[in-house]
């Protein structure tokens, strides 16, 4: 039986899930009528490698490793209690060796030996079985699969029907009226029709397929050349392999016949091999296998001694607390406390896969571990035409691998001819159902890049999944500590410097693409990144748990990382016509500002040089107020001299600034969009997604959430961003989210009764800090107000507010304790957020997350000041983000299961961007707003504004 997506989450229903939805635990065998007989056969190693790959280490106070044994028992536990029959067995196998092995030594010869950590765990698994009540059967010399084959044959002779609980390909020759399989990921029965789409033939000629195909798992020969398709071809054609090999003179293509020819013997040895024994003794009588419960107290010893406190407490066993005494404490699941992460393991050296053979054995392999760690080699930073030089894997830390498919000739092992390496659609082909098989987690970091390349991949792109992510384990557990880097991370938690991209591909003039690196340098330095994901994943997995941010990560980031990836895939329209006539409309505003500059200042000079900028306010129109930088001697001339310089009047100053907004709109949107669009006339984004300290995404290459909202030059840039024919662009933006958040958390009644009512909050502000009656709140009050309510969830100063209000620092610092002696609970809540984060070292969203704060123990009283501000405004920026960011996960499901074909292209802190069909507009907006306001459940309603226009301005 396999392990579900590890290590899994468990549900109300405990059901282990990860990587996708929640699904409610199913009974996949349905319950046994009255008179009937049934014999569930439980494949024990399919049990034992995926729990042992898919938890992280675990030992008991002796030392001994338990991760398998946890998560077998789990997992047997679990099944025993959904599933009905009237008979049960494990199934083992016993020694690598077996009859086979007589008749062709190299039979599975290449397999690994088992870890030494699971070793000791088999005889535990067994006492496991035991104590679970559970009959189980293995015998020297025979393989599971044999003694399976052997029982169901047994069994269903005598009138009873069997299922056998494994997804095992090699077990799908058994299947018959009153023989199936069932699927332990998938828990969907495999019968008849399941063993024809995988084989393309009936379940009695699958033998006949295998032993033309082969297995390179198993070392199985089978005749070079034929894969599953041709085999399946020429057993349906010709019935079985004896009549084919009979035939082989009718066979047309000459390759083909030469391989059977030559091969025959080869062939025969693997049907022999693939071919279970259904005559194998059975080592445990049928009778012995009637299903009966557990002794509680066996049980109960068994648990205790292993310090499975979470199975006591689920199996309702005795005082679950009560474990054999200095039991570490408990890690995930409240299993036994993880050891370290393997560090034992050296790093590298690593193989390079240059033969499909090879590669098969390793997707093999990959199988088998259930959980890898992968990555992928390119030739460009921009993963929409990043073209694929290679990939890597890691099966177990310090077991990884590296797959080049477009080098060239370069390098020490390359010399100076293209070398030696796999076909890439062929090794995409290969990889494909490895990539997409819901049994293997794939462990990346930053996924989201790796799974826009591989969009693109092979024939119509391979969808990975289930993925983890170990940037956005990092992000969801340290927001704000540091960077999530892999190189960083490595250091950080493995002790560990990873090889540089600098140190293989050069740097500057002398820098070469990826694609010349050696094969020797490539693989060092490829398959260490994949080794180091699959490490960090089993550091931050069981942490995720125990920090209490699992939810945090597996129900809104990582499965982010799908949406994200589908909106930069779409991109947004673009009207170059309209970019193009904006663009010369800055140009021509530039020169004229630049024309009245000079006059301004009495000459021309270079506007966009600060230097000489500096040299003109400071040195010449001996301006008050310059400073110069200690490190150049220069005229500090930035936006804030500039302001200033404004306020006092001095005109110069203010039309530098509007020089510098627009030659900012120009070079950074109408320029640099000019020079991405694609070519059907779109431009695509990039969401970063682990950069912010507030869990907040931010947009590069291009930046599209910083175009000005308010001015007449920002409007006009939206104006280019337009919908396809027959669509429009609809805008659903959170109203004043931070604000409401600001009134749950901190809880003030007047600002809550606000919203709950509908009213304007910045009005209903102005009226009670400045006393006024509410219909009596004017333009310049409603103002005040409402920069006071945004400049207090940004920690704003007295001094801070005279500047944007314009008045005395004095007047300032009244308005700031008439609000706070009116809502004297944002005070309370500030002041205790500031002490949250000096003691602890972070603060928390009103959603759990934790945002560490930087600095927040310096000694410099700047750095504290910015620090103390920080902690304040994290809580309402990160609480906003993971709100829209909640909304953003459920929204393309729920547009699809209504039939809706709206795609959601941008995201813009607080507002949503989609494209919509003309004709579901107004459907699209009922169902964007139901959603985006009930995604949390707050003290004060969220409310959204949608609207819809040809263009994103107009939709605004």
């Amino acid at each position: 039986m396999s392990w579900p997506r590890a290590p899994a989450t468990t549900t109300g229903t405990d059901r282990p899930v990860s990587g996708g939805e929640t699904t409610p635990a199913a009974d996949p065998v349905a319950p046994v009528a009255p008179g009937q007989k049934r014999l569930i056969l439980v494949d024990g190693s399919g049990y034992i490698f995926r729990a042992y790959h898919a938890l992280p280490p675990m030992t008991r106070p002796d030392g001994i490793h338990v991760n398998a044994v946890f998560g077998f028992t789990q997992m047997l536990s679990q099944f025993l209690a959904r599933n009905s029959a009237t008979h049960i067995a494990v199934v083992f196998d016993t020694a690598r060796t077996t009859f086979r092995n007589d008749f062709y030594p190299d039979y599975k010869a290449h397999r690994p030996e088992p870890p030494p950590e699971l070793v000791p765990q088999f005889a535990l698994i067994r006492e496991a079985t035991e104590a679970l009540g559970v009959c189980q059967a293995e015998l020297s010399g025979f393989e599971a699969d044999d003694l399976i084959a052997a029982y169901a044959k047994a069994f269903v002779a005598e009138g009873g029907t069997v299922a056998i609980v494994s997804s095992d390909k090699d077990l799908m020759q058994l299947v018959r009226p009153g023989v199936e399989m069932l699927d332990p990921i998938k828990q969907k029965p495999i019968r008849e029709p399941e063993v024809f789409e995988k084989f393309g033939v009936t379940p009695d000629k699958v033998v006949e397929v295998q032993a033309l195909a082969g297995d390179s798992t198993d070392n199985v020969p089978g005749v070079p050349g034929i894969g599953i398709k041709t085999a399946a071809q020429l057993i349906n054609e010709y019935g079985d392999l004896e009549n084919l090999l009979a035939n082989t003179a009718k066979i047309k293509q000459p390759k083909r016949r030469e391989a059977l020819e030559q091969n025959a013997e080869k062939a025969r040895i693997s049907r022999r091999l693939v071919m279970l024994d259904a005559d194998a003794p059975l080592p445990c009588p049928i009778q012995k296998m009637e299903v009966r419960p557990p002794s509680p107290a066996v049980l109960e010893k068994f648990l205790r001694e292993n310090g499975f406190r979470s199975l006591l407490a689920r199996l309702g066993l005795g005082d679950a607390s009560a474990v054999v005494r200095n039991t570490p404490r408990p890690a995930p699941a409240d299993a036994p406390e993880p050891t370290p992460p393997p560090g034992a393991a050296a790093f590298g050296p690593y193989e390079t896969v240059t033969t499909i053979d090879a590669l098969r054995s390793w997707i093999a392999e990959a199988r088998s571990a259930g959980v890898i760690g992968f990555d992928t080699e390119t030739d460009s930073l921009d993963a929409l035409k990043a073209q694929l030089v290679g990939l890597s894997m890691a099966v177990a830390p310090g077991r990884a691998c590296y797959v080049p498919l477009r080098h060239e000739g370069s390098g020490d092992l390359m010399g100076s001819g293209t070398p030696e390496q796999i076909d890439h659609d062929q090794a995409m082909a290969e990889l494909k159902p490895l990539l997409e098989d819901p049994s293997v987690l794939k462990v990346l970091h930053n996924a989201k890049y790796d799974l826009e390349v591989l969009s693109r991949a092979g024939n119509g792109g391979i969808a990975v999944a289930p993925i983890d992510d170990t940037m956005l384990m990092s992000y969801a557990l340290r927001a704000g500590a540091h960077g999530h880097g892999m190189d960083e991370l490595a250091l950080k938690h493995l002790g560990h410097t990873p090889i540089t991209f600098d140190s293989v591909t050069g740097t500057g003039r002398n820098r070469i693409s990826f694609a010349r690196v050696a094969l020797d340098k490539a693989t060092a330095y490829a398959a260490e990144d994949a080794d180091v994901t699959l490490r960090l994943w089993h550091v931050f997995k069981p942490e995720l748990r125990t920090a209490r941010a699992l939810t945090l990560y597996e129900q809104v980031e990582r499965r982010m990382v799908a949406v994200l990836r589908d909106m930069e895939i779409a991109g947004i329209r673009i009207d170059a016509g309209e970019l193009a006539r904006i663009g010369e409309d800055f140009t021509g505003k530039l020169a004229l500002y630049e024309k009245q500059i000079h006059e301004l200042a009495g000459r021309p000079f270079n506007v966009g040089s600060p230097k000489q900028l500096g040299e003109i306010l400071f040195d010449e129109m001996k301006l008050p107020g310059g400073k110069r930088s200690k490190l150049t001697g220069a005229w500090g001339t930035d936006a804030s001299v500039l302001e200033e310089l404004a306020q006092q009047q001095i005109p110069l100053a203010r039309r530098v600034l509007d020089w510098r907004q627009i030659q900012k709109l120009k070079s950074t949107y109408v320029d640099a969009l000019a020079q991405r669009l694609d070519g059907n006339s779109r431009v695509h984004t990039d969401f970063a997604m682990a950069v912010t300290s507030t869990g907040r995404l931010s947009s590069t290459e291009p930046n599209l959430q910083n175009i000005p909202v308010r001015t007449e030059e920002g409007q006009r840039i939206r104006r280019a961003f337009v919908a396809d024919p027959g669509h429009v662009l609809m805008a659903a933006d959170y109203s004043q989210i931070e604000l409401r958040i600001l009134a749950h958390v901190a809880d003030v009644p007047a600002l809550k009764e606000a919203f709950a009512t509908g009213q304007d909050i910045h009005s209903r502000t102005a009226s009670d800090i400045f006393r006024i009656p509410p219909d009596k709140v004017d333009k310049e009050a409603r103002r005040r107000a409402k920069t006071i309510n945004f400049g207090i969830i940004y920690g704003m100063s007295a001094f801070g507010l005279a500047a944007r209000l314009g008045i005395g620092p004095g007047e300032a610092r009244g308005i700031i304790d008439a609000y706070f002696a009116q809502y004297p609970g944002i005070r309370n809540c500030m002041e205790k957020l500031k002490e949250d984060a000096r003691t602890t070292g972070y603060v928390l969203t009103p959603f759990g997350r934790k945002l560490w704060i930087a600095d927040i123990a310096s000694k410099d009283p700047v750095r504290r000041g910015g620090a103390e501000r920080a902690a304040i405004n994290a809580p309402f920026q990160g609480g906003a983000a993971e709100v829209i960011k909640r909304a953003m996960v459920r929204l393309p499901r729920a547009l699809r299961d209504a039939n809706l074909s709206a795609r959601m292209l941008l995201q813009v802190h607080d507002e949503l961007v989609f494209e919509v069909p003309e004709a579901e507009v107004e459907a699209t907006a009922a169902l964007v707003r139901q959603i985006m306001e009930n995604v949390a459940a707050l003290s004060v309603p969220l409310a959204v504004e949608v609207g819809h226009g040809a263009s994103w301005a107009e939709a605004h």
